[in-house]
């Protein structure tokens, strides 16, 4: 994995414009070392966290007069899982794999964000260090999205199995579409639904379930020579994340930066691999209001010392650490999401400045 700089800016997707070329052009600009594609939900339904990546799964149905999205699993589905896998097998065979992905690529219907990024980057013939892609994370996926009966698909494996390996083709899908654009390439997987793991709601969650379903993902986009990294907006077990191989751990740091201290030996791990913290600071909530670069700098030296008291010199911490909101800034009204992304855009500086990092 290359090295990331001390305090790197980006940001994690949604956005709540409608413009997808303002919104490519907002991302572009403050986050100018690590830009993202934006992920615009309110443009509609196949544009929200799930079905923006459901394209191409066997069974998926998009009912738009209902405003739902489910799989249908009635009858006899061999047929599209067969197809689906033989596609996969193609793609991804560890020895005769051709690595194109593109069977489960996105279509500009289901991201205008991504293709207005993309074009941005080919007018402005981009050649940046970093650039960052997401999707639904596999365990959220499958959390979230049911059967035609309104049971969770998780409960199905066929189709549990077969989320996994599609979130995995269309990871490394983006992965080789924004390569000419940038060194490297940070991939995240969204990773919501994993702060109710440990709790009576995913009570049938198993941790080795958990991990599996995570790895095989970021093995798939480590085979693109990528950055996988994985965010969470809530607390979690964050050892899974980085027992799952991700090189960096992306997290809801104004509200829960404490939690991250109470995994000293895993994050020593994730250090002694070069791996990274993001450090979610700047919140996506109205408290935005009360904050500006300086107050987030100073309250982040205290959750470094923070975790330095476990144990961790405070020099590798900082030298490990990138910076991001707390979420994405779907949900917020739009001058709190341009606040996000102009604090978000002046942070890096401020905290080299206060930490000496030239």
């Amino acid at each position: 994995m290359s090295s990331i700089p001390a305090f790197l800016a980006t940001a994690i997707g949604s956005m709540p414009f409608t413009d997808p070329d303002k919104a490519a052009q907002l991302s572009f600009e403050k986050l100018s070392a690590a830009p993202l594609w934006p992920q615009l939900p309110r443009l509609g339904l196949v544009e929200q966290m799930c079905p923006q990546y459901s394209e191409g799964m066997p069974r998926m149905i998009i009912d738009t007069a209902q405003n739902r999205t489910y799989f249908d699993t009635e009858g006899d589905f061999s047929t599209e899982l067969a197809e689906f896998y033989e596609a996969y097998l193609l793609a991804m065979d560890p020895d005769d794999g051709t690595g194109d992905c593109s069977a489960l690529a996105i279509s500009e219907d289901y991201a205008k964000g991504l293709y207005a990024f993309e074009k941005l980057l080919k007018e402005k013939n981009a050649d940046l260090d970093f650039v960052k892609v997401h999707a639904t994370g596999p365990c959220s996926f499958a959390l979230t999205m049911n059967d035609q009966d309104k049971r969770l698909i998780y409960h199905n494996e066929a189709f549990r199995d077969m989320i996994v390996k599609a979130i995995a083709m269309k990871c490394r899908w983006q992965i080789q579409k924004f390569q000419p654009f940038a060194k490297k390439v940070l991939c995240f997987l969204d990773e919501p639904a994993l702060t109710a793991y440990g709790t009576s709601t995913y009570i049938f969650l198993s941790r080795p379930d958990v991990v599996a379903m995570l790895s095989e993902v970021v093995d798939a986009i480590h085979q693109d020579n990528a950055i996988a990294g994985i965010h969470c907006c809530g607390n979690t077990e964050w050892s899974i994340l980085i027992d799952a191989g991700a090189d960096l751990i992306s997290f809801d740091a104004f509200e829960y930066a404490h939690t991250i201290a109470l995994y000293p030996d895993a994050v020593k791990t994730l250090f002694a691999r070069d791996g990274f913290l993001a450090w979610g600071v700047v919140p996506t909530s109205v408290a935005i209001r009360d904050q500006n670069p300086e107050s987030l700098a100073e309250y982040l030296e205290k959750m470094i010392d923070n975790l330095a008291d476990k144990g961790i010199d405070k020099q590798v911490i900082i030298d490990h650490s990138v910076i991001t909101p707390s979420c994405g800034t779907g949900s917020m009204e739009h001058d709190d999401a341009r606040a996000v992304f102009d604090i978000i855009a002046e942070l890096p500086d401020v905290l080299r400045k206060r930490f000496g990092i030239q």
